[in-house]
C-alpha cells in the first residue's frame, strides 16, 4: 500500500520561472494610441492613396452594429492589442516549429507547433475581423503590431527545445490573462460579440497552454541519457566533430 500512496512533486525549473516570470508581468492596452503617429513604422502618409479613416479609430456611424461609438472604440483597441499579440506568438511558433531537434522533438513537437500555428492563424483572424466589425481600423505593420503587442518576441538565435516550450508557455498564459481581461471589460459595456468570439479564443488558448506545460513537466519516457546532460559532449552546445567526417 505504501507504493501507491501519493507523491508530492514540484515544479520543473521551468515551470518555476514560467511561474516567476508572469508575476513580474504587467500587461497594458495601448488604448490611448489611436491614429496616425509619427514615430510609428508603417504610419508615413507621404502616398497619392486616399485616406478613408485612420489607423486605431472607430467609425463614428455606419459600422453596423449598435454600440456607441466610445464603446466600439474601446473594445477595438483592446482587440486590436490581442490580434498583435497573436501575431507575435505566431512568429515565435514559426520560428520554434522550424527548428525542432532531437528524438523527442522533431517529429511529436513539430506536429504540436503545426497545431498550435493552424489555431493562432485562426484566432488572428477571428479578433481582427471583430475589430474590423467595430469599425475599427486593425494594425497590419509588422514591426508596429510588435510595438502595440504586450508580449514580446524572444531574442533571436537557436536555444534548446525546452526554452523555446518555456516561452511559448509564458506568452500563452499572458495572452490568456489579457484576453479575460477583455472579456470582463465587455461583460460591462454590453459588448457581448466580443464576449463570444473571445472566449471562444480564450478556451482554445488555455488547451495550448495545457499542451505545453504537460510537455514541460518532470515525468518522461526517456531515462538515462546522461549525454544530454554531462558537460561533456553536451547535445544542447557545439559538438566536437571530425572535420572529415561527411556527417557535416
Amino acid at each position: 500500500m505504501e507504493n501507491i500512496a501519493p507523491v508530492a512533486t514540484k515544479p520543473t525549473m521551468d515551470i518555476n520561472k514560467v511561474m516567476t516570470d508572469m508575476t513580474n508581468f504587467q500587461g497594458q492596452f495601448n488604448l490611448n494610441k489611436t491614429g496616425f503617429d509619427s514615430k510609428m513604422p508603417g504610419h508615413n502618409t507621404d502616398h497619392t492613396m486616399i485616406l478613408r479613416q485612420q489607423p486605431r479609430t472607430a467609425k463614428k456611424v455606419g459600422s453596423g452594429i449598435s454600440l456607441p461609438v466610445e464603446v466600439r472604440q474601446e473594445m477595438g483597441l483592446m482587440l486590436d492589442d490581442h490580434q498583435c499579440a497573436l501575431t507575435i506568438a505566431l512568429h515565435q511558433y514559426n520560428k520554434h516549429h522550424w527548428l525542432t531537434e532531437g528524438a523527442e522533438s522533431f517529429l511529436s513537437l513539430h506536429h504540436l507547433l503545426d497545431e498550435h500555428i493552424d489555431k493562432t492563424q485562426k484566432h488572428i483572424d477571428m479578433v481582427g475581423e471583430r475589430v474590423a466589425r467595430l469599425g475599427v481600423v486593425p494594425t497590419a505593420h509588422p514591426v508596429t503590431q510588435h510595438e502595440l503587442s504586450y508580449i514580446k518576441h524572444e531574442v533571436e538565435g537557436r536555444y534548446t527545445m525546452r526554452d523555446f516550450l518555456r516561452n511559448d508557455l509564458e506568452q500563452e498564459l499572458k495572452l490568456q490573462q489579457m484576453m479575460r481581461q477583455t472579456i470582463s471589460r465587455a461583460h460591462e459595456l454590453k459588448d457581448f460579440g466580443t464576449v463570444q468570439v473571445l472566449e471562444e479564443v480564450l478556451v482554445d488558448r488555455e488547451d495550448l497552454g495545457y499542451h505545453l506545460y504537460s510537455v514541460l513537466e518532470d515525468d518522461t519516457l526517456v531515462r538515462g541519457m546522461e549525454h544530454l546532460i554531462s558537460a561533456e559532449n553536451n547535445l544542447a552546445g557545439d559538438r566536437p566533430m571530425d572535420p572529415n567526417s561527411k556527417l557535416q
